[in-house]
């Protein structure tokens, strides 16, 4: 937590950067000036008879406000904040034998009206307001535009992620009237951490403390988010609750009803259909609700008087957004968080990187439970290594080693034992046969490869290695970390055939199992809650998830060990956890002493004498080689900034459906990545948006995509 007075300008990485790019102001086009008067013979508004609009466009060089003139009839609807309808392209705004002609209808949001226009030749008139309802507040532009601005996108793009689609029906229905300010719930469970009392208090006071908050295991997360929000609510704020997934806004959401009764919050997720999200986004809008609980899509959620953003396990994937500008939840929240100097909360039994240097820069303070705590609630974790499966002969019959066998049927003997086996498709990465440490290149510290079996080379910057040595150890022997998902629910049927096995994965999560004896099969991530906890896990081939070629591995698999442990009794109630993976390792070590905090400390300091990310700012250029060096030599990058590589990208796989950011079938892409220190990457994200516009403005047919903070570089 840190005080409400504290500005976080004085951090030295992470928000001011996000601060800056909020306080930009918007680009408009700056042309020579004209005042309409009339269209057609019609007579225009006579105020402010100038409409400022956004079009639906989402191409770079089209990333401006256009004027359009506003008829009489059109008057009193056309409002800052509402859809229209513009003619837009070709001969739009030119009048051919008196009459404007050209260019197709497309839709829009006005931002503005003013008595004068920056185009000198007469304006196109706006051809119709869709609807009256002012969807789009200015505080939403601002944090469209800095987003926008941030992950070198359009604004277009961002709004396109920001407003719900219309549903007239929707609009029609008046939003309930809102609720008084409940009282301020009592601290419950938050009591278990040395300050969180304090923070509702803060909360509750009207204050906006910042915390990153390392949940103790079980199943209270939800019901303390909703004390959090309750607080907030009692100040006469708003409070926003962004989850990965809609299991865990459905708890969340429970949990806030439990607590503050019906009507005080909604839930926005896929899941409610169009009409009824977007009902639920207009309840928001008027202010008749002021708390909201979703998926990614909610980070833009217009909550009125926002106190608090919240945001729970960002370490997720989903939070991720896969639709131009590939925003991150997290990201925005810390924008809005600066911007409307909210409170802030980030939540996760785990730690990521990113939440490890937001305390690290004092903008966030921690908010966590002492170890005595920790010891009380979270399971016993035994590992079992290399050599215990060489040595067992268990393991080498029945690819289960003895002790998970005896995990298993001790914990059958009092409720369901968890099984999470990785997915499969996971890429190996090479590492030294000795000490496991990942074999990196000795220029830019990027993962070593060998796809032809024959020749190292770096999968960043591509440099050829000769002569490799471990740097910890110094042995030349490496190894490919190779071991695929090898359990199945139907193996340990029949290895414990009086016992029900059930499956959570892809296709069919399950949210929850009974209390009884069972075995719960699962992917990481699709772990259902099981009534009272689980009484042991198994978290099977470890190696899967530490063997990715990616930066974040060995963040990765902690983080979904702990989700997964984080299910299981505590061990004063026998609730054991065993995972297969290498004890030496620094993720299986935090695991063994849950630690998150400390595995993402070291991980941090690691990363900043590597110059790697969240302490550098990275871009990802991907594309045709010819295509990627055009804009990369066109691009006025800053003077600080590296580029590594291009390294070609493997080729897709033809029998799956493509994916973005893969090239298509029989066609070779590269991918280059451009990395700057700390304060730079405004500057990063400008002039790679700009080169992309100035392609674009020239017609330029081969797609280059550029991803500003890719989530996976290895």
């Amino acid at each position: 937590m840190s005080s409400e007075n504290e500005h976080p300008e004085r951090s030295q990485a992470g928000p001011p950067e996000q601060l800056a790019l909020i306080r930009e102001t918007v680009r408009t086009t700056k042309v020579p000036r004209a005042k309409p008067r009339t269209w057609r013979g019609a007579a225009l508004a006579k105020e402010l008879p100038v409409a400022r609009v956004v079009v639906n466009k989402g191409v770079l060089h089209l990333d401006q406000f256009f004027d359009y003139a506003v008829p009489e009839e059109l008057d009193a609807a056309a409002q800052p904040g509402v859809r229209v309808r513009v003619r837009f392209g070709a001969g739009a705004h030119h009048v051919r034998d008196g009459r404007r002609e050209g260019g197709r209808l497309i839709d829009g949001f006005l931002v503005e009206r003013r008595a004068e226009s920056d185009y000198s030749g007469p304006l196109a008139a706006l051809a119709d307001v869709v609807s009256p309802e002012p969807v789009l507040s200015a505080e939403l532009l601002g944090l469209a535009r800095a987003v926008a601005d941030r992950y070198a996108g359009s604004l277009a793009d961002v709004l396109q992620l920001a407003v719900p689609p219309r549903s007239a029906k929707a609009e029609a229905k008046p939003s309930p009237e809102p609720l008084p300010p409940p009282a301020a719930p009592e601290p419950g469970t938050w009591q278990r951490y040395p300050k969180g009392a304090a923070f509702l208090r803060a909360l509750a006071d009207g204050g906006s403390p910042r915390a990153v908050w390392t949940a103790l295991p079980g199943p209270h997360w939800a019901e303390e988010t909703a004390r959090a929000v309750g607080a907030t609510l009692a100040s006469g704020r708003g409070a926003l609750v962004v989850v990965p997934d809609g299991r865990a806004a459905a708890r969340v959401d429970h949990a806030l009803t439990a607590l503050l009764g019906e009507g005080r919050h909604v839930l926005l997720t896929a899941e409610a259909g169009p009409e009824k999200r977007y009902r639920q986004w207009l309840a928001v809008r008027r202010g008749s609700v002021r708390a909201v609980v979703g998926t990614r899509a909610a980070m833009f959620a217009p909550v009125r008087d926002l106190g608090l953003v919240v945001i729970w396990d960002d370490g997720d994937s989903s939070h991720s957004e896969p639709h131009a500008p590939l925003p991150h939840a997290r990201e925005v929240l810390l924008l809005r968080a600066a911007h409307d100097r909210t409170g802030f909360l980030l939540g996760s039994t785990s730690c990521t990187v990113e939440a490890a240097q937001l305390v690290e820069s004092g903008w966030a303070l921690p908010l966590s439970a002492n170890r005595e705590q920790v010891r009380i609630v979270a399971p016993l974790v035994r590992t079992v290594g290399d050599g215990d499966l060489a040595r067992d002969e268990a393991a080498r019959a029945a690819r289960l080693p003895s002790l998970a066998w005896q995990t298993v049927r001790d914990g059958l003997k009092s409720g369901p034992v968890l099984v999470q086996v990785p997915r499969r498709g996971y890429v190996p990465r090479l590492a030294c046969e000795r000490c496991r440490t990942p074999a990196r290149c000795a220029h830019c510290a990027g993962p070593l490869e060998a796809p032809d079996e024959r020749e190292l080379h770096c999968g960043w910057c591509g440099r050829s290695t000769d002569g490799w040595h471990c740097a910890e150890c110094g042995s030349a022997r490496l190894r490919a970390q190779i071991v695929g998902a090898r359990r199945t629910a139907e193996e340990l049927g029949r290895a414990f055939p009086a016992v029900p096995v059930r499956t959570s994965g892809r296709d069919h999560v399950l949210d929850s199992v009974p209390g009884r004896p069972a075995l719960v099969v699962s992917t990481p991530g699709a772990e259902p809650v099981a009534d009272g906890g689980y009484a042991a896990a198994l978290l099977l081939d470890g190696w899967a998830m530490l063997g990715r070629p990616d930066l974040r591995a060995g963040e990765e698999a902690l983080r979904r060990w702990m989700g997964a442990a984080s299910l299981v009794r505590g061990q004063g109630e026998g609730g054991t956890v065993v995972v297969v993976a290498e004890p030496t390792l620094r993720p299986v070590q935090a695991l063994v002493r849950w630690d998150p905090v400390g595995h993402a400390l070291r991980e941090l300091a690691e990363r900043a004498e590597l110059g790697f990310p969240p302490v550098s700012r990275m871009a990802a250029v991907t594309g045709r080689p010819e295509a990627v060096a055009a804009l990369l030599s066109a691009a006025a990058l800053p003077a600080d900034a590296e580029v590594l590589g291009p390294v070609p990208l493997p080729a897709p796989d033809p029998a799956r459906p493509r994916r973005p950011g893969e090239p298509p079938v029989g066609e070779q892409w590269e991918r280059a990545l451009v990395r700057v220190p700390p304060g730079s990457g405004a500057a990063l994200a400008a002039a790679l948006k700009a080169a992309q516009a100035s392609r674009l403005a020239r017609g330029a047919a081969e797609p280059v995509r550029i991803r500003v903070d890719p989530p996976d570089i290895g």
